[in-house]
């Protein structure tokens, strides 16, 4: 059952002593509260996003910036402790809700469970715990054959379609290193290229997002146009890791100030040997595992 909002802005005005265009920017620049809208357009509050917000304006009180504050609540343990008895609940059940309004091919209800995860969640919940689950799901279901590729088409389709949304309207900083995001040679799943880089422009980094393979010639010709700091490779099918392992040892020796890192399903289930071979270029697969690994290779 959703969990409905109840307080529109005024009454969080009025209960939490912070102007309404207050919020509306908040909700606008950092999406760390998204509430629902009823029929006739206006905001609807839960009682989640009530402690969110009042835990936002103590710290604000405490001489944080609101920017400080949404990134300590984001890395920190707090905003378990607000939702932690229900949230891993909730992502789970918006996940399987989501998927099985797309195996229905249900496009109304599919958007109705998403908005709702988003009144409930940040964008980094939602894109790592909830659609990530969705695309591997997903993807898991086709390989065993348990659905056609009509689903999967149409399930895919409307993933790319709501990830992009995302990933368009957020801000970048035009004084981070640029970052070149790309499938491998022969691989053509992007989707969770487009949620890594997601994380990315969250971090503030000008991401260019070429998508599925194109050619190497044609990567050159974008580093030479863009010069970025940062080039992410994705494999996810097994068949195209050696492809990809070629190109990234390539381009490493070919640009010297440029750091490879490559992700995806495919290096997943690579034997640990091999994955120690490439153990240079493995970002991980956590947001904790790619903030080490980009910490590492930033010049400070």
């Amino acid at each position: 059952m959703p969990i409905q909002g109840k307080y529109n802005i005024k009454a969080i005005s009025n209960m939490l002593g912070i102007q309404p265009g207050t919020l509306r920017a908040w909700e606008r620049r950092y999406q760390i509260i998204a509430p629902k809208r009823n029929e006739a357009g206006h905001r609807l509050y839960t009682e989640e996003h009530v402690s969110i917000l009042k835990w936002l304006i103590a710290k604000v009180n405490e001489g944080f910036t609101i920017g400080q504050a949404v990134s300590l609540l984001e890395s920190s343990q707090m905003n378990n402790q607000f939702l932690l008895d229900r949230e891993d609940d909730r992502t789970d059940s918006l996940s399987e809700a989501i998927l099985h309004a797309l195996l229905k091919f249900d496009e109304v209800k599919a958007h109705e469970y998403l908005n709702e995860a988003f009144s409930l969640f940040t964008i980094d919940k939602v894109t790592m715990d909830i659609l990530a689950t969705v695309l591997v799901k997903i993807g898991q279901l086709w390989m065993d054959k348990a659905i056609t590729s009509a689903h999967e088409h149409y399930a895919t389709s409307f993933l790319r379609s709501r990830i992009g949304m995302i990933y368009h309207n957020l801000p970048i900083n035009g004084v981070l290193p640029k970052i070149v995001a790309v499938c491998g040679p022969g691989e053509f799943h992007e989707l969770g290229l487009l949620i890594f880089t997601i994380y990315l422009r969250r971090k503030g980094f000008q991401v260019i997002y070429l998508g599925g393979s194109v050619a190497d010639k044609d990567i050159d010709v974008v580093i030479g146009e863009v010069s970025p700091k940062f080039i992410f490779l994705s494999c996810t099918l097994q068949k195209n890791i050696v492809g990809t392992v070629k190109l990234a040892n390539r381009i490493q020796k070919e640009y010297d100030c440029l750091s490879v890192g490559l992700g995806g399903a495919g290096f997943l289930e690579l034997p640990e040997q091999e994955k120690q071979a490439i153990s240079e270029y493995l970002v991980g697969n956590t947001k904790e595992e790619w903030d080490e690994w980009i910490k590492s290779r930033m010049v400070i």
